[in-house]
């Protein structure tokens, strides 16, 4: 069976974050935390808590040299937190994003040369995390909602340059909320993404809160996921509708096989 894990940046926002992230995992869960530079990692690392993945970088982008040197240098110092947290997964993006959710550098077009710029960028980052012994996971974003004007935002784009790069050490981070804001099919799209992923994040649309909150039916992508064989991460990457515990138990449900 795959495992669970939930973002302790959207739930429990009552509670400072290293009391988010012991009261994640009393509840079962894996853990997932964003920009690593704002939280005490020291602290963090004494929660006993079992991370799943954070992210992966603190400035840059994929698709110029520049942005990319960046991405790249900060992505070093994101493996050496990523070590004392014994995180296996780092989350990186087309481009950096502001603490609104949206692109340090739009590109409303993405040329041929910002994919050849975008691949040889995560080339390099596949070779950071083959040294380092982690996995870089590329997420798919969506521009109608949440983020617009990224770069490389859709998980059709997020799955051809993982493709293209042919390495265990980039992996996607598929997530089915920004998928079905953008493309929808989301049963079909696990199916052809599975020998990419290295993880997957839920949260339900419209809304962007727990399973059950909204259009998606879960316990069927659930199911699929079952029948895929598929034993990695889901992780909510939701806001609570209500309370955080009463979110975290329809998360579960969701994702418990009768």
């Amino acid at each position: 069976m795959f495992r669970l894990a939930v973002c302790a940046e959207m739930v429990f926002l009552d509670l400072p974050f290293d009391e988010r992230v012991r009261r994640i995992a009393d509840l079962g869960f894996e853990v997932e935390i964003w920009d690593w530079t704002t939280k005490d990692i020291d602290a963090l690392a004494k929660t006993g808590a079992r991370f799943s993945s954070m992210t992966g970088y603190i400035r840059g982008t994929l698709a110029d040299p520049a942005g990319a040197d960046e991405l790249l240098r900060t992505a070093e110092q994101s493996l050496r937190v990523a070590e004392q947290l014994d995180s296996p997964r780092l989350n990186v993006h087309g481009t950096g994003l502001d603490n609104r959710g949206l692109p340090v550098v739009a590109s409303q077009v993405v040329t041929p040369a910002m994919w050849l710029q975008a691949a040889r960028t995560l080339t390099r980052l596949a070779e950071l995390g083959e040294r380092a012994g982690r996995v870089f996971t590329l997420e798919n974003l969506n521009t109608a909602v949440d983020h617009p004007g990224t770069p490389f935002a859709r998980a059709a784009d997020t799955v051809a340059l993982v493709e293209a790069i042919g390495s265990p050490h980039l992996r996607l981070n598929l997530d089915l909320y920004h998928a079905q804001v953008g493309e929808g099919n989301l049963i079909e799209l696990v199916e052809r993404a599975l020998p990419l992923i290295g993880e997957i994040q839920v949260a339900d649309v419209p809304g962007r809160c727990e399973p059950g909150t909204g259009e998606i039916n879960y316990p069927a992508v659930a199911a699929a996921l079952n029948r895929l064989d598929y034993t990695g991460v889901v992780g909510l990457e939701a806001w609570a509708s209500g309370d955080s515990e009463e979110a975290l138990e329809r998360f579960r449900a969701a994702f418990t096989l009768a």
